[in-house]
């Protein structure tokens, strides 16, 4: 696997994209999806001490007190801003907040998921098809173009309709719009920049037939 050559700076956002190796499905059942938002949940801190295996091991009790002891120190390795979970791939709007913070969450996540996959499924060697990729975001624009891109994904892939976004469960579009508890999604900067849950979905909507027409602007979104 080639060494990643981009620089990945503390206080960067950055749009992170992977896919499953020649593009398989990676989530095939609720409970794959579920586990990778778990994954997600517990190692996006920077002070977790042991692995997510280990962590599962423990009585339901002391797992609740570890994750709330993680979530009241709130020492995290990277903000997330927007996600999407796709059967083949993942989308997500990030910024890092610690040095190595994406690399070492990412990496994280992608290694305990391909094991629990391989594992569930019976199956060997690599589920995803790189470390991952990931674009810089250089503007207000981007940032919320890409936002939009990656909560429109599951219409733009025919999964759902674009006037039933709000009911996929693995993405971070019901929490923007207040219909689900946010686990972990930083809202605030988004909306203050669209000026309200409305006016973000309108924002979502509105670009919806656009979405399918990026074509002259892969090198922004991964979609190469």
């Amino acid at each position: 696997m080639p060494l990643r050559k981009q620089v990945l700076a503390t206080g960067e956002t950055y749009h992170i994209v992977n896919r499953g190796v020649a593009s398989t499905p990676i989530f095939t059942f609720d409970r794959e999806y579920q586990r990778f938002i778990e994954l997600v949940d517990f190692y996006r801190f920077n002070n977790s001490n042991i692995s997510f295996s280990n962590f599962k091991k423990l009585q339901k009790d002391a797992r609740i007190n570890y994750m709330n002891n993680l979530k009241k120190q709130n020492i995290q390795r990277i903000k997330i801003y927007s996600y999407c979970l796709m059967p083949n791939h993942f989308h997500f709007l990030v910024r890092q907040t610690k040095s190595k913070g994406i690399k070492n969450t990412f990496s994280n996540i992608q290694n305990a998921y391909a094991r629990y996959f391989n594992l569930k499924n019976k199956r060997m060697g690599p589920l995803f098809q790189s470390r991952f990729r990931a674009t810089r975001i250089e503007s207000d624009e981007i940032f919320l173009h890409v936002s939009r891109y990656i909560h429109l994904n599951p219409s733009t892939s025919y999964l759902v309709d674009t006037n039933k976004l709000d009911n996929y469960e693995w993405s971070s579009y019901p929490e923007y719009l207040s219909l689900r508890d946010i686990l972990f999604t930083e809202t605030d900067d988004i909306l203050a920049i669209v000026g309200g849950i409305k006016n973000y979905k309108d924002f979502i909507l509105n670009q919806a037939n656009y979405q399918k027409e990026l074509d002259r602007i892969k090198h922004l979104i991964l979609e190469n």
